[in-house]
């Protein structure tokens, strides 16, 4: 799962056009991000981003719906997974510029497809960060009027480390990611040392499985933070493919360690924290406060890195008036997007103090499996002096993505669908105003 030689550094790549660093229809150049970032810290951010409150939490519900096939699954979101990555650090490395896919889709399909791949994004992440902050919350403390309160404060304290620079986030995200893989690597060792346990094998289908791989997706989806913060990377051309293919090659190599020992030692689909029911049947009871001490790093650290990147996607809408033009502001001093992470927090911050999400994951998987769909197609579009990997990749990645989708739980799909519709039917009426007062 190496990527191939990524070839010369950015500055002999084609540069993207005006609309994906400055605003529609300015004239004018828009502040920059500061390029800090290097291969280690972008791996870390992506890290962060995988392997956070979804290896504590995704396996109930994916085990659910997959039964005995959840491996299956596992494998098939993997895949996906994969073809995206190859997909986005295909487009991010002649695109080097903060959005993502936003960016990609616009230079490649079309502006109405970036911003359909931007609001999928926005959205879904959005919803994203709201989860992570209440997973933090539920293992931070049993009081539930309390746990709105911590996961307010949550989002407010990983908006202000944000809003100071992104080599801060980086530090920090570099800290709650080693003291989640040491909590988990404590956690494999004790499943895998312990006494194994029967239980039934539950039933499984071709539907369960690909609805368990769609669910498991929204565990390795944080990929894409690497490549929304294009525009802080040091030689994106390089860092970005590289730190790409080994922060998915890490976190799939996790993920697949986790859920044999899960079965291994019982039933994920028993109960919503298998891994702490899991230490607790190979009578290591005693290791239950450390699972919740690292669910709740690993919620922090997945948080502090949505926050990054959604504040990224965000600026990059704004820049070209897809979103208010307010949210392009760069900070002078820190070079971050602070009004985008403000704006961020305030919407967070509202969710985790009315909302219980229960949904989220399939609502967040819906937004992000359609986000990757326009990513590989926009790869797919790529002249042969730009591309890594072969159009099949591409083809799969998307077919894939399409797939999954279409299988997650209904409600999930209907809300995501519906609020997609919606914002492209706001941008219409917007545009076709603009048209007629030009005329």
């Amino acid at each position: 799962m190496t990527a191939p030689d990524p070839g010369p550094p950015d500055a002999a790549q084609p540069r993207p056009r005006r609309s994906a660093t400055g605003g529609a229809g300015t004239g004018a150049p828009q502040a920059g991000l500061a390029r800090r970032l290097g291969v280690g810290d972008a791996v870390v951010i992506g890290l962060g981003s995988m392997v956070g409150a979804g290896v504590f939490a995704v396996w109930s519900p994916a085990a659910h719906a997959a039964g005995s096939g959840l491996l299956i699954g596992l494998l098939i979101a993997a895949i996906v997974a994969y073809c995206n990555a190859a997909s986005s650090a295909q487009l991010a490395a002649v695109y080097p510029v903060s959005g993502g896919t936003y960016v990609y889709g616009r230079e490649r399909l079309g502006e109405w497809w970036g911003f359909a791949a931007g609001w999928c994004f926005v959205i879904g992440k959005t919803a994203s960060c709201a989860a992570m902050a209440l997973t933090f919350a539920t293992y931070a403390t049993d009081i539930n009027w309390l746990r709105r309160l911590i996961a307010l404060v949550a989002v407010l304290a990983l908006a202000a480390v944000n809003y100071r620079g992104v080599t801060r986030t980086a530090r920090l995200t570099r800290i709650l990611v080693t003291c989640t893989l040491a909590i988990l690597a404590l956690v494999l060792i004790l499943l895998y040392t312990g006494e194994p346990q029967h239980h039934t094998a539950s039933s499984t289908s071709v539907y369960g499985v690909l609805q368990s791989a769609g669910l498991l997706f929204f565990a390795f989806a944080g990929y894409a933070r690497i490549a929304t913060m294009g525009e802080e990377v040091r030689e994106p051309a390089r860092t970005i493919p590289r730190a790409i293919t080994i922060a998915l090659a890490v976190a799939i190599g996790i993920y697949l360690l986790v859920a044999f020992a899960l079965l291994r030692t019982g039933d994920p689909a028993s109960t919503t924290a298998p891994l702490a029911a899991a230490v607790d049947g190979v009578g290591a009871a005693w290791a239950t406060p450390i699972v919740r001490i690292g669910a709740a790093l690993a919620s922090l650290g997945a948080l502090l890195a949505l926050i990054a990147g959604v504040g990224r996607t965000t600026l990059a809408m704004a820049r070209n008036r897809d979103l208010p033009t307010w949210l392009a502001a760069v900070h002078p001093r820190y070079q971050v997007p602070h009004h985008a992470e403000l704006a961020l927090a305030a919407v967070v911050g509202v969710l985790v103090l009315t909302t219980d999400l229960r949904g989220v994951i399939g609502f967040s998987s819906f937004g992000v499996l359609l986000y990757y769909a326009i990513a590989n197609a926009s790869a797919f579009t790529q002249p042969r002096d730009q591309r890594r990997w072969p159009r099949a990749v591409n083809v799969l990645g998307l077919t894939g993505c399409v797939v999954l989708a279409v299988t997650l739980p209904w409600t999930s799909a209907v809300v995501a669908a519906a609020l997609l519709a919606a914002a492209l039917l706001v941008r219409r009426f917007r545009t076709g105003r603009a048209g007629s007062a030009r005329s």
